[in-house]
């Protein structure tokens, strides 16, 4: 079977898998070779063993795949981190369903991929969900895309698995990058339990109420934002959980990619300094101390009752020496509190 040549990486320069590099460079093998010998492929035809002594012989092709919604992760930066079974289905599939077509396009150039391409976001879905249902019953393959990542997760696509599963359709999952994960285990933060939030509200006083809902979780936080808003945020951060020990990820997998780890306090106070980053922004944040023996709602309590008798700053005073909550996040919560009183 001919060599192919590596396709282009939306950032060569960080794929380090070009001409230049040759003794870093490899093809990949073809699709329908078993990377493993001592373990079957299930994807790929049986083969009986090859007498000694014979040429190999070329492996039939993969079967067409079975009429079903297929939800297909993509890359989240770099063009080479989609998997085989990925190209397969891309390339068989009747059509491909997408945030946006010329993202997805790109992609597919790279790969020399051609396939039809409608658009399935939010805006839209009511109108096309029919439409991509039909198709399937009518005995189509549907590859389901996001921008980047794992679809569903924070993009369009659960009404969509939703009514597949209500007609008894096939839906099924080709799984792949995800920034979540990826920033999960770059963090450094415990994964054992982790809750994913998404996107906070825009809002300050909606999102400061959103982070008081998660405030007690027991697991990692893990939130997305973007670079505008990400300052304010880590400031409600810290307002609402604390200085705990978090991480902030952007470019994840690109050549700029950047991880910085420490207190939520530090995190906020160089964002605010440096104004908002370039990329896409991924927050961790660790769970809360096993040791600390003060709820969010425990210091609410004890700032309401001290605001009545006292000033802002003494009632912060008073709340910080006898929960031992950093100053800063006490006369947070004390403005906010004294504020919605009035």
């Amino acid at each position: 079977m001919p060599r192919q040549k590596n396709p282009k990486s939306w950032n060569d320069a960080n794929s380090n898998l070009t001409p230049e590099n040759p003794r870093r460079a490899s093809v990949a093998p073809s699709s329908s070779e078993n990377l493993n010998p001592s373990k079957p492929n299930p994807s790929c035809h049986a083969e009986p063993e090859e007498p000694t002594g014979q040429h190999r012989v070329s492996k039939p092709p993969l079967d067409r795949p079975k009429p079903g919604l297929y939800i297909v992760a993509t890359p989240i930066g770099n063009a080479r981190d989609i998997t085989l079974r990925a190209l397969e289905l891309l390339k068989a599939c009747d059509v491909i369903a997408c945030e946006d077509t010329r993202v997805t396009r790109k992609l597919l150039s790279l790969h020399d991929i051609s396939a039809k391409l409608i658009p399935y976001h939010e805006h839209n879905a009511e109108k096309v969900r029919p439409e991509i249902i039909k198709r399937v019953k009518n005995g189509e393959t549907v590859a389901l895309v996001s921008d980047a990542g794992t679809p569903i997760i924070s993009d369009p696509g659960l009404n969509l698995v939703q009514a597949f599963a209500d007609e008894n359709l096939l839906v099924t999952s080709l799984p792949g990058p995800s920034a979540t994960l990826t920033a999960l285990v770059l963090s450094g933060l415990p994964s054992d339990r982790f809750l994913f939030a998404g996107f906070l509200p825009t809002k300050g006083g909606r999102r400061r109420s959103a982070l008081k809902e998660v405030a007690t979780t027991p697991a990692t936080l893990i939130f997305l934002e973007s670079a505008k808003r990400l300052a304010a945020s880590l400031a409600d951060m810290v307002t609402i959980l604390g200085p705990r020990p978090a991480a902030v990820t952007r470019e994840l997998t690109k050549m700029f990619e950047e991880v910085r780890r420490g207190p939520l306090d530090t995190l906020a106070d160089t964002y605010a300094a440096e104004g908002p980053p370039k990329g896409e922004i991924t927050i961790v944040i660790g769970p809360p101390n096993a040791e600390e023996k003060m709820t969010v709602e425990n210091v609410d309590d004890m700032l309401r009752e001290a605001l009545e008798k006292l000033s802002v700053r003494d009632a912060t005073a008073e709340v910080t020496e006898a929960t031992g909550w950093p100053k800063r996040s006490v006369y947070a919560r004390a403005l906010v509190l004294k504020k919605e009183a009035q």
